[in-house]
C-alpha cells in the first residue's frame, strides 16, 4: 500500500497533504506549503507529493514542485508520473506543462477575480429588491456547516498522509476542522501513517468538534504544534497522549528566516483584517490609522502595506484606507505577488503593526520586532503563543482567559520583547499603541540577533520532528540524525 507501479518508480512513495487553503488566496500557508514540500522532497527526492487543492492550475503556479490532487473532482491522484517518479522524459513533460500553464493561471485569476464581499453585496441587492416587491420576508440566518466531501480517492494509495500546518482546528473554521478529521480518521482505518504538523489548534469549545477530536487525534502518530501555550494542553484534554506531542513552532518561519536582509529596515509595516471571526469597531480602526500614520511621520519613514490574504480582499480593502494622507507610502503588492515578495517587504521594515498572524511569523523569524493587534480570543491565542515563542511576551496566559482578559502593560511591555500585544478594544488604545512602536523601534537593533537565534531553534525543532514523520515510512523510527541547520542557515 501507499507505493507506486513498477511503470511509475518502483518503491517511490506516494504522500497526500492536507491543508487549510484549498483555494490557495493566502501567502502565510502557501509559504508553510513550500517549506513542507521542500523538505520532504531533501528526504523523498523522487516521492509523488499530493496536495488537496481545489485549484489546480493555481498550485502549479505557485507550488510546480507537488502535484494537485483537486479535493472537489474526487481527489484522485493524476495519470502522470509525477515529480521524480517514473523516466525522465515524463518527469520533463509536467514540468515543460507546468512552467506554461501555472504562471498564466495565477495571472487570469488576479485579473479576472472579483472578491467575494462585492459578489455577496450584489446577490443582497438583487434578493432585497425582489423580497420588496412580492413582500417575502428575510430570512433567518442558517448557520449549518455544509455537507463535507467524500475521503480522497487518492488516500488508499497513499503511503503518508500529513495534516499540514495552519489555524483550522477550531470553532471558527468547523468545515476545515471535520474535513481534516475525517482524513485523518481515514487513513487510520486503512493503516496509513498520519500526522500532523505545525498546527495552531482551538479555541475549540464546540461540543461536536471536540467530541470528534476526542475520537480521532489520539490515534494521530505525531502532532507538531506551532507554540506551547494552548495547543499541548488542548490536545491532552481531547486524549492525546504527550508522547505524540511536540512544539516545533511555524512551518513559515525556515522560509521567512532565508529571506533575512543583513542590513535594518527602515519601514514602518502596516496590514489591518478585518473578518466575520476578528471584528474591529471603527473607532478602532480610525485610532489605529491614525497613530500609525502619526508615527510614520514623526520618525521620518514611509509607511509599508502589507498583503498577505487575498481572500476576500480581507487585507487589501481595510489596510490600504489606513494609508491616506500618509507623509510617505510603499507601493503595495500585486494580487499575483508571492509569499516571497511579502517576506521581502518585511524585511524592508524596522517595525510593523500586524493583525494578520503570518506577517508577525515573516517579521520575527527576520529579526524584526512587531507590534500585534487582536480583536479575538481566536488572534489573542496565535499571538500570544508565537510571543512565546520567541520569548517575547511574558504574560501568563494560563491564568487569564485570553479571549477577554488584557495583558497588563508590565507584561505587554516586558523587557527584550519582540512581539507587543495590543487590543483594539483597550480604552487607552492610541497610547498603548503608541508606546509600542516607539520603544521597538528604539530596541529592533538590540532585539535583532536574538529573535534571529529563536528561528534557528524552531527550524531546527521542525525538522527534528520530521525525522520522527520519516520513520513511520521508512521503518528507522526516525532515528537518523539531524542535519545541523542552524550553521547551514546561518551561513547562507
Amino acid at each position: 500500500m501507499g507505493q507506486t507501479g513498477a511503470g511509475d518508480g518502483a518503491g517511490k512513495h506516494r504522500v497526500l497533504i492536507d491543508n487549510g487553503e484549498y483555494w490557495l488566496r493566502n501567502r502565510g500557508d502557501i509559504a508553510m506549503m513550500v517549506m513542507t514540500v521542500e523538505r520532504l522532497r531533501e528526504r523523498w527526492p523522487h516521492a509523488r507529493i499530493g496536495m488537496l487543492t481545489d485549484q489546480p492550475h493555481i498550485l502549479n503556479g505557485l507550488l510546480p514542485q507537488a502535484e494537485p490532487v483537486v479535493a472537489y473532482a474526487g481527489g484522485q491522484w493524476g495519470r502522470g508520473s509525477g515529480w521524480g517518479a517514473g523516466g525522465v522524459p515524463g518527469r520533463l513533460d509536467r514540468a515543460a506543462a507546468v512552467h506554461l500553464t501555472g504562471p498564466a493561471a495565477v495571472q487570469w485569476r488576479a485579473l479576472t477575480e472579483v472578491p467575494k464581499h462585492h459578489l455577496r453585496e450584489a446577490r443582497d441587492r438583487v434578493r432585497d429588491g425582489v423580497r420588496a416587491l412580492t413582500g417575502e420576508p428575510r430570512p433567518e440566518r442558517d448557520d449549518g456547516m455544509p455537507d463535507l466531501p467524500p475521503v480522497p480517492a487518492a488516500l488508499a494509495d497513499s503511503a503518508l498522509v500529513i495534516a499540514q500546518g495552519g489555524g483550522y482546528m477550531t470553532d471558527i473554521d468547523k468545515y476545515q476542522a471535520h474535513r481534516t478529521l475525517n482524513l485523518l480518521e481515514a487513513a487510520q482505518q486503512h493503516g496509513i501513517p498520519n500526522v500532523m504538523i505545525g498546527q495552531g489548534l482551538g479555541p475549540m469549545n464546540d461540543p461536536e468538534l471536540l467530541r470528534r477530536a476526542a475520537t480521532v487525534l489520539p490515534g494521530v502518530d505525531l502532532i507538531a504544534v506551532r507554540e506551547g501555550l494552548r495547543g499541548p494542553e488542548l490536545l491532552e484534554q481531547v486524549g492525546v497522549h504527550s508522547d505524540r506531542i511536540l512544539v516545533t513552532g511555524d512551518d513559515a518561519v525556515e522560509f521567512a528566516y532565508r529571506l533575512r536582509r543583513p542590513e535594518i529596515g527602515t519601514d514602518l509595516g502596516l496590514c489591518l483584517r478585518i473578518s466575520d471571526y476578528s471584528k474591529v469597531s471603527d473607532s478602532a480602526r480610525d485610532t489605529l490609522g491614525e497613530v500609525v500614520r502619526r508615527e510614520g511621520r514623526a520618525l521620518g519613514t514611509a509607511l509599508a502595506p502589507l498583503i498577505i490574504s487575498e481572500y476576500d480582499d480581507e487585507d487589501r480593502r481595510h489596510t490600504l484606507p489606513l494609508l491616506g494622507g500618509a507623509h510617505r507610502t510603499r507601493p503595495v503588492i500585486a494580487r499575483t505577488g508571492t509569499a516571497q515578495d511579502v517576506a521581502r517587504q518585511v524585511s524592508r521594515c524596522r517595525v510593523l503593526v500586524t493583525s494578520a498572524y503570518h506577517l508577525a511569523v515573516f517579521a520575527l523569524s527576520q529579526g524584526i520586532p512587531a507590534v500585534a493587534v487582536t480583536a479575538s480570543q481566536y488572534y489573542d491565542d496565535k499571538f500570544y503563543g508565537l510571543a512565546d515563542m520567541f520569548e517575547a511576551s511574558t504574560a501568563d496566559a494560563s491564568t487569564a482567559d485570553a479571549g477577554t482578559a488584557q495583558a497588563s502593560t508590565a507584561e505587554s511591555e516586558a523587557a527584550g520583547a519582540g512581539l507587543r500585544i495590543v487590543h483594539l478594544d483597550s480604552e487607552h488604545l492610541e497610547t498603548e499603541l503608541t508606546r509600542a512602536i516607539r520603544q521597538l523601534w528604539e530596541a529592533a537593533p538590540d532585539l535583532r540577533d536574538t529573535l534571529q537565534r529563536k528561528a534557528v531553534e524552531q527550524i531546527d525543532a521542525g525538522r527534528a520532528g520530521l525525522e520522527r514523520v520519516y520513520g513511520l515510512v521508512d521503518g528507522d523510527g526516525g532515528n537518523r540524525p539531524v542535519a545541523d541547520s542552524a550553521v547551514s542557515l546561518q551561513g547562507e
